[in-house]
């Protein structure tokens, strides 16, 4: 559920401030009331979860020197001005400089609410947004979400943040729901391109006329400004690269001689060719592949990934389990082996359709999580991972596992755990090290 929004309420009156801060509060906002523009200054920052209510006619700094200095702290935090009688030239003045709106004493409370809901949405639209460019040009936080610690996981990293700090154009290869678009992501975000703009097409998702005027012109009325120019000094992702044309093709390798060394704009490609017998290679002019092949990478399958598979599924079927306020299903040692034995043809993207439909089945008390493999992979090969895991190792991964599941579940507590898992510190110290779980990712 989404943070209720503030309402910061700045009137000199005090019944005035009660008055709004009540009605508001009715209507399901968190408010709070200063008697002074510079008491509420001190509380209002770019990130304030809320918008701000003043009173024009204040002592000291009054409501226009207010809002000017509000628009010096966020020019998008929204601001409604309430104004006396007679004072409705001032209050045009207020929306000229930036105001959101302004309403005229006395009021009707219920033209408040509606002013303050506009207002509230547009705020929180702006900070959604503001959040997901920070977490586009956080290369931590998107590296973050490449999870897995399996030698194909790690290679793959090392292969983003090298390739990230070069400047050629990249192609990404991969399998089907593999997370080739997160990695598109993050070689962006730990490159130094990182805080210019980042731009995604789906060649797929237009016709060829339409696919045209997105990436180079002309544009049409309400169309946005061509792709090319929208991502100019930054990076331009083609997924379904493969889509392209022979005519769109050429067009493209033209627009990218153009750009000279270094490309102006980076070109990130994404074909999703391997799993249906052709290679991005067999598609593309030739010409134009090795353009946007100077640099690639490919996303391994989750076949691939070993334990990884068990580590994704715990944390997926958590977030499930809070989504749904129910308890992640306890995977046992059989299912365990399961899934990762399972071909997943649909990769992470499977993956997370499994986890969460476990989560219902528990929450429901019927199922299992191989009825769910089982349908899942009715149609697909039954040949297991690639590289036959002896017992050893299916054993090892489900024992890493149970230990990581069980500190999640008590927070850490080295105690709660030897209890459940009836193992003295020792052995349980021993086993943590061996798989590298550090208590104090726990607390």
């Amino acid at each position: 559920m989404a943070q209720a929004m503030k309402i910061a309420i700045v009137d000199d009156e005090k019944d005035m401030r009660q008055s709004i801060s009540q009605w508001l509060a009715l209507s399901g906002y968190d408010t709070e009331t200063f008697a002074s523009a510079e008491d509420a200054l001190k509380g209002l920052n770019p990130d304030y979860p809320g918008i701000v209510v003043s009173d024009i006619k204040m002592p000291g700094m009054d409501g226009m020197q207010f809002l000017k200095k509000i628009k010096g702290v966020d020019s998008t935090l929204p601001v409604i001005m309430i104004t006396g009688h007679g004072d409705v030239p001032m209050a045009v003045e207020a929306m000229r400089i930036g105001a959101y709106d302004f309403l005229e004493k006395p009021f009707n409370p219920d033209r408040m609410t509606e002013l303050a809901k506009k207002a509230t949405q547009a705020r929180r639209l702006t900070l959604d947004n503001r959040a997901l460019r920070r977490e586009l040009s956080d290369g931590s936080a998107i590296m973050s979400k490449l999870i897995g610690s399996s030698p194909v996981m790690e290679r793959l990293k090392e292969d983003i943040l090298d390739l990230g700090q070069a400047d050629g154009h990249c192609l990404i290869e991969g399998e089907t729901g593999t997370g080739k678009t997160l990695v598109a992501h993050a070689l962006h975000a730990v490159g130094a391109r990182a805080n210019k703009r980042f731009v995604l097409i789906s060649c797929s998702a237009y016709d060829e006329e339409a696919l045209t005027r997105r990436l180079f012109g002309p544009v049409e009325q309400d169309d946005p400004i061509p792709a090319m120019e929208e991502a100019r000094g930054g990076t331009l992702v083609l997924e379904d690269v493969e889509a392209l044309s022979p005519a769109l093709q050429a067009r493209l390798l033209t627009a990218l001689n153009e750009q000279g060394t270094p490309a102006e704009t980076r070109i990130i490609a994404i074909c999703n060719l391997q799993d249906e017998g052709k290679t991005c290679e067999d598609v593309l002019r030739a010409d134009l592949f090795y353009r946007l092949a100077a640099l690639r990478v490919t996303v391994p399958p989750l076949r691939q990934r070993g334990e990884d598979i068990l580590s994704l599924f715990t944390r997926l079927s958590e977030q499930f389990a809070d989504e749904y306020g129910c308890d992640a299903p306890q995977v046992s040692a059989q299912e365990a082996a399961q899934l990762l034995q399972a071909p997943w043809p649909g990769n992470v993207r499977q993956l997370i359709n499994v986890a969460e439909r476990a989560v219902l089945q528990n929450r429901r008390g019927t199922g299992t999580i191989a009825s769910l493999l089982m349908a899942d992979n009715a149609e697909s090969e039954p040949a297991m991972t690639t590289e036959g895991k002896p017992l050893k190792e299916f054993v090892e991964a489900f024992e890493r596992m149970l230990i990581d599941n069980t500190m999640r579940r008590h927070k850490g507590s080295i105690v709660a755990v030897m209890e459940e898992l009836c193992l003295p510190r020792r052995t349980l110290n021993e086993k943590m090290a061996k798989y590298q779980l550090q208590r104090s990712d726990y607390l």
